[in-house]
């Protein structure tokens, strides 16, 4: 068997002594035996994964922020509010990690708003929730402002 064919029959068998054995070669730069066909597999999951994260992220940060916003629970906000927390600062290690999906913001909030306030509106049938996201959606409010700090006394849930 080639040292092609080990390559990929160890991709099948191991992914992850498939991964160190190509960045061994790739460090010793051996290109010549690279298995390509699964290493291009692999950077293109990694986008896709990044990507998915992002906007399974938001989702969980929107249906909080719902919740908070609206739900009159007084009981659930600490809860609702810590999780708001945790996925801002995990979306924060992400566009450290990757600066570039920060491009990708504007399409993933329209996603992540549909299936938030979807998931919101059938775990909360009696609570009336926007349509449309009413603050600013900019990256730095989304990671930063606590919208329910603003809300008028009346209309605090």
């Amino acid at each position: 068997m080639s040292p092609l064919q080990q390559l990929n029959a160890l991709y099948d068998q191991d992914i992850l002594l498939w991964s160190e054995e190509t960045v061994a070669q790739l460090q010793r730069r051996e290109f010549e035996n690279l298995d390509l066909e699964h290493l291009i597999e692999e950077i293109e999951a990694l986008g896709v994964s990044q990507k998915k994260e992002l906007t399974s992220r938001l989702i969980v940060l929107l249906e909080h922020l719902l919740k908070r916003l609206y739900v009159n629970l007084p009981n659930d906000y600490n809860g609702w509010e810590r999780t708001i927390r945790t996925q801002r600062g995990e979306l924060e290690v992400l566009f450290d990690a990757a600066p570039s999906l920060r491009r990708r913001w504007e399409a993933s909030f329209a996603q992540a708003w549909r299936i938030a306030l979807k998931n919101t509106r059938k775990e909360y049938p009696a609570t009336a929730f926007p349509s449309e996201w009413g603050d600013d959606r900019a990256i730095e409010s989304i990671l930063n402002k606590d919208f329910w700090l603003e809300l008028p006394e009346e209309s605090l849930g």
